[in-house]
């Protein structure tokens, strides 16, 4: 038998509420309308925004991979603290690419359909950079290269989908090529990584030298994973340079900076690396530091927000082996932050949407703690940014103090137009929607 209900004030008002309900629904069938509300309901929780990260954590670049998640993660958490992006919180998922440009297009394939990423954020090679814009672009999902910097990344291989926020091999010649000449020399050997980044950036070294009155008198090429350079060092001194311009990266760079220091070759000739990546030079002695080379960014900088920045980073990453941030995750930071920063402005996670707000993306300097404001490049997404050249801090023996500033050149001066004309974006109309 049915005991009836107690009637206690708590039960009268639950009958109230009821009866309420009931009504509000009777009168909005015969309205038409819809009784949900536009937010989230209490005690529902908003769908996240899922951001898969694809940087390496394992060959060549695992060390930068590292800390190209880590500049991903603290974007994101500044959002999460502040309650996410248009009331929905923001969760990662992170996969090894192994610099390995067939893992990336596995790794990029998973992370759509099945982990239902939103957007695709990191890369070191441009080899598996390229490898993941061609799934991304399939999917209409919007993808940010964040650190590789092969000038084909936004030439002959850019995507609509794709935003390259690194400065380029190109970028850098054009920053160091005249001036090295004028200096030091015409006769310059290149030193080549025997990949994409290595053969795209030294032939953009080429282009200039020669433009510039100069002479390449050989080409070394370094396969991936070289760690004994004594047939190349041989070899230097075969060809007797001038000007040496190195394009090698990752551990390469770090055994072949060691081995060039013990033979006392780093003051012997000028050497014009190209963009030194702040994981593969950090720990290294100041002897190993021989020559000029390039960056983004740089945290012993004297602008406004740098001595913030730095003290976030060691907050929050106070179990990296790396003390200070570097021009990595510099860029997987501020990639991030502006890619949530667009959705916010958009209103929308719709990706035709997202891409619009990106191609008109512009950084004040004060906000981006460089020299110069930063934009992308509507043509072919690079993002427009100051090129720096820098050379070892021989005056302090702080160990986060490497680098001493040589120059700094604006955007304007150094854009890849040869890029930017190898660059054909796919019409909007194309892409298979995406909102996330």
């Amino acid at each position: 038998m049915t005991r009836p209900m107690a009637q206690t004030p708590g039960n009268n008002r639950c009958r109230q509420w009821l009866a309420g309900a009931a009504a509000l629904l009777i009168a909005c069938i015969v309205a038409g309308t819809s009784c949900r509300k536009s937010g989230p309901a209490t005690g529902d929780v908003a769908k996240p925004i899922v951001i898969g990260i694809t940087a390496d954590a394992s060959g060549q670049y695992a060390a930068s991979g590292d800390s190209d998640r880590r500049g991903v993660l603290m974007a994101i958490a500044e959002f999460n603290a502040r309650g996410g992006v248009l009331g929905r919180p923001i969760k990662w998922v992170h996969l090894d690419t192994e610099t390995t440009p067939a893992t990336g297009s596995r790794v990029a394939e998973r992370l759509i359909t099945q982990e239902k990423v939103a957007f695709l954020v990191g890369a070191m090679s441009s080899g598996v950079a390229n490898a993941i814009s061609q799934v991304a672009q399939k999917y209409g999902v919007i993808y940010l290269n964040t650190n590789s910097s092969s000038p084909s990344e936004s030439g002959e291989n850019c995507h609509r989908v794709k935003f390259v926020w690194d400065g380029n091999g190109n970028n850098f010649a054009q920053a160091s090529v005249k001036g090295a000449i004028e200096k030091f020399g015409k006769k310059w050997l290149l030193i080549t990584n025997d990949y994409g980044w290595g053969h795209d950036t030294s032939n953009a070294t080429r282009k200039l030298v020669t433009q510039s009155g100069g002479t390449i008198v050989g080409e070394i090429l370094v396969p991936q994973g070289t760690r004994d350079f004594s047939a190349t060092l041989l070899k230097i001194q075969q060809y007797g340079p001038e000007v040496i311009a190195a394009a090698v990266g990752g551990d390469d760079l770090k055994a072949m900076r060691a081995q060039v220091s013990q033979m006392k070759l780093g003051a012997k000739y000028a050497w014009i690396n190209n963009q030194q990546d702040w994981p593969d030079v950090y720990g290294l002695p100041r002897a190993d530091l021989f020559g000029v080379f390039g960056t983004t960014w740089y945290q012993g900088f004297d602008l406004p927000g740098v001595k913030e920045f730095v003290a976030r980073y060691q907050k929050e990453n106070a179990d990296s082996k790396i003390k200070t941030p570097g021009n990595v995750f510099f860029n997987g930071y501020w990639a991030t932050r502006s890619l949530l920063e667009a959705i916010e402005k958009a209103k929308t996670t719709n990706n035709i949407a997202v891409i619009k707000e990106l191609e008109q993306w512009r950084i004040p300097a004060k906000d981006r703690m460089q020299n110069d404001d930063a934009y992308m490049n509507a043509k072919n997404h690079q993002l427009q940014q100051t090129i720096y050249l820098a050379t070892a801090n021989m005056d302090s023996t702080d160990p986060d103090s490497l680098f001493k500033m040589v120059s700094n050149t604006p955007p304007d001066q150094v854009m890849d137009k040869e890029s930017e004309a190898k660059c054909k974006l796919e019409p909007y109309e194309s892409i298979p929607a995406y909102a996330p």
